[in-house]
């Protein structure tokens, strides 16, 4: 006996193929109906014997579409329309918005093969894709995701590509990228003067560009990246020079994973990471014989390295004598990626010799995602394409909580529900065009999600630029967290952690709320609220920022501080050129003249780093405290300077003695590689000291710590802190899903609000009972 039944599917479930899916198993099943994208996921009416929609039900998770990803599955009896056949039916645009937005997805290789084939008439397409791969965040316009509604409205199907996208059978059914040579996108090559080069193969013509050590910018899928051969030292240097970014790190971009094999380590964890439909750069350490130019990654014993992940790309390696790319993102220094044309020609005209475009527009930038296996677990320097804007569930009702994050290395974050939306990558809020950029991935995210503003959190940094830009949107409520709270907060949210923990939060920059700098604590507390039970002892910043951009200064500062006129004479003798310098520190010091105060995790690595003649003057952010941490052998068990825990009003890490005892190991020559291992070391065993200490002064507390921080990318921090808390039965959680660095701020941000407002809610409900 027939039935018929209503099926409500949501999660990743629209650009991934799941319509087609859903087509191919009712007619596997000789069932009748319709599918439907609609605002809340996808609608299913399906009618037949019972026994094939029980069969067709255990099937619709088990054997579901390579990128999609099911959350929930509701379904219902319904009344019996009696329909003849099965079909994909208009996508319904009306109502609430339940919808996962579909992610970018590295090139599949079914359409690999097609495109490698002389005889397809795909061959050598750069933009071939299936429902399985391609496009999809960076192109949408509107949801629900339909290509009427993306940037490839403006190419009408070819009959070939019709015929596909109708045909059930065919994985291009209702792909709606679907392009081919006739009737989709198409490349063109141009001069610096903006003038289309005459070639009949323009990738062609731009691989031999490259063998000649041109500079090229290449419109990808999420924007543009700066190309050049990474075996040519001249057009590496060049390119540095050019783009005025003197030392820190490119990313390189290998033929095949048999080449990054030529250029790192690689254990099974970080190759399928490479190997992933999100492609992420994956950081790795360099081979002993390393035969990318010095210039890539200078000084460096690691290497940030991707595999193509669009079809233009696996065109650029058709060359078997162009194994290796510089692709580094094109955006000048401080500004968003650049996505559009016009931007990228005024923007580079003095930096590419050539522009390798196309003209399917970029809706929606995203940088390349960066990770790298720390300890055992991924880790996120930089959450975006193929990750953003996918949510994470969670078990609290967060609908209407809207995070700014933090001003540097920001993301937002939107509550829906029991979903939470991590926005993609933004930088630093510290220009016009950034912040601009910054609003329009929001404006449009808000309006895909479709939720009331009740509650905007952001930084409690007075200065951060959040507190002007939270006024441009019409929130009900505005809360303030705690900079490091949030980081806290993002990691018991993350592991879904109960009940308040210890967290060891090790940072750069945060506001205190005594006024000074924190970036070195230890809380004990939830997501509703914190104590603060240690940190760093507060040391002068003379001039601010420009201890910041200058470590030698903070280095200065912090022997001045602690050792006055000994400190003083130790930071002549090692900084020789900075006499009078150093003079001018001590006199604001004393007198407290433009003078913060710090007690941060990232200052004080700048401060060993430039007393061991790492970094003296940083040219990016956090060079001081990578090269630093690039000197430490992770293998080696250190012996650790001296280190006090001082118990007054609160317990205060103080690192003098060791500040002192660098210092003096630099003028006796001492390697710095040692060094560096002892300062690690000394770092970690202050910290698990306290952590000890604290814990037997509480013993009712819980012996669980949770890790945040941007400190905590150091893989030698990560792992001898975890290491040694293990040792002492404590249970410790670190970041997996997003960033420990700000880009995981919102996320905690959120978890915040959403607690406040629960605990609020209940007191409310008790006080009208």
């Amino acid at each position: 006996m027939d039935s018929a039944v209503k099926i409500a599917v949501r999660g990743r479930v629209q650009g991934v193929g799941f319509r087609p899916f859903v087509f191919q198993l009712a007619d596997k099943y000789q069932l009748n109906g319709t599918v439907q994208n609609n605002m809340d996921g996808v609608k299913i009416h399906l009618e037949g014997e019972s026994e094939r929609i029980q069969a067709f039900l255990s099937n619709l998770e088990k054997k579901a579409p390579r990128l999609s990803r099911i959350d929930e599955i509701f379904t219902a009896e319904v009344e019996l329309k009696r329909l003849s056949e099965f079909t994909i039916i208009p996508s319904e645009r009306a109502g609430t918005s339940m919808l996962v937005i579909p992610v970018e997805s590295a090139v599949c290789d079914e359409c690999l093969n097609e495109m490698n084939d002389s005889n397809d008439f795909r061959y050598q397409y750069p933009f071939i894709n299936c429902t399985q791969c391609g496009p999809r965040y960076t192109i949408i316009e509107e949801l629900p995701y339909d290509r009427p509604v993306t940037s490839m409205k403006s190419f009408p199907m070819c009959d070939e590509c019709q015929r596909e996208y109708e045909d059930i059978k065919n994985r291009r059914h209702h792909a709606q990228p679907i392009a081919c040579p006739t009737c989709g996108p198409k490349v063109r090559l141009l001069d610096v003067n903006g003038v289309e080069v005459d070639s009949a193969n323009p990738i062609k013509t731009t691989v031999q560009l490259l063998k000649e050590g041109k500079i090229v910018a290449i419109k990808g899928i999420g924007g543009y990246h700066l190309c050049c051969d990474a075996r040519n030292e001249r057009a590496v240097s060049e390119l540095r020079k050019r783009k005025n970014r003197p030392l820190r790190p490119l990313a390189v971009m290998a033929a095949s994973i048999s080449e990054v094999d030529v250029l790192a380590e690689l254990d099974e964890e970080e190759r399928q990471l490479l190997k992933s439909p999100e492609s992420p750069i994956v950081i790795l350490k360099k081979q002993d014989q390393y035969p990318l130019a010095e210039s890539v990654a200078p000084g460096m014993g690691t290497i940030g390295v991707m595999l193509p992940y669009a079809p233009l790309h696996h065109l650029l390696f058709t060359d078997p004598e162009l194994v290796c790319l510089v692709m580094t993102s094109a955006n000048p220094s401080g500004m968003p990626i650049l996505y559009k044309d016009e931007e990228a020609f005024r923007y580079l005209a003095n930096i590419a010799d050539y522009y390798l475009v196309h003209n399917r527009d970029i809706l929606h930038p995203v940088d390349d995602s960066v990770v790298q296996m720390n300890n055992g677990k991924l880790d996120f320097l930089r959450r975006s394409r193929g990750y953003v804007p996918d949510p994470f569930s969670t078990r609290q009702d967060v609908t209407g909580i809207v995070a700014f994050g933090s001003q540097q290395k920001t993301t937002f974050t939107i509550g829906r529900n029991e979903q939470i939306f991590v926005g993609p990558h933004i930088g630093d809020l510290e220009n016009v065009e950034t912040i601009d950029h910054y609003k329009q991935e929001m404006a449009h995210l808000l309006k895909w999600i479709d939720i009331p503003k009740n509650i905007a959190v952001i930084d409690a940094h007075p200065d951060y630029h959040v507190q002007k830009l939270v006024k441009e949107f019409d929130f009900a409520e505005v809360m303030k967290v705690q900079h490091h709270h949030a980081h806290m907060a993002a990691v018991l949210e993350e592991h879904q952690i109960s009940g308040k923990t210890f967290g060891i939060i090790l940072d750069g920059t945060g506001f205190g709320l005594d006024g000074n700098i924190w970036g070195f604590e230890i809380f004990y507390g939830d997501a509703l609220g914190f104590e603060r039970m240690a940190h760093l002892h507060y040391t002068p910043l003379p001039g601010g920022e420009k201890c910041i951009r200058e470590p030698w200064r903070n280095a200065a500062a912090m022997l001045i501080s602690h050792h006055g006129e000994e400190g003083t004479a130790l930071a002549k003798a090692i900084f020789t050129d900075k006499t009078a310098e150093i003079d001018i520190l001590r006199r604001m010091i004393e007198r407290k003249v433009n003078t913060v105060f710090a007690g941060t995790c990232g200052r004080l690595f700048d401060a060993v780093s430039a007393l061991c003649g790492v970094t003296k003057v940083s040219s990016y952010d956090g060079e001081a405290a990578i090269s630093l941490a690039e000197l430490a052998d992770e293998q080696v068990l250190y012996e650790p300077y001296s280190y006090e825990l001082i118990d007054k009003e609160m317990l205060t890490i103080n690192f003098s003695g060791m500040i002192k005892e660098i210092a003096l190991d630099v003028l006796s020559a001492l390697d710095v590689h040692h060094i560096s291992g002892r300062f690690h070391e000394s770092v970690v065993q202050a910290t698990v000291s306290a952590i000890r200490y604290l814990s037997d002064k509480n013993p009712g507390a819980k012996k669980t710590v949770v890790l945040s921080g941007g400190s905590f990318h150091n893989r030698f921090l990560r792992k001898r802190i975890t290491a040694e808390l293990s040792k002492y039965c404590f249970d410790v959680f670190v970041p997996e899903k997003v960033p420990c660095n700000d880009g995981g701020l919102s996320y905690g941000q959120v978890a915040v609000a959403a607690a406040k407002r629960s605990a609020s809610q209940c007191v409310l409900e008790y006080q009208q009972k």
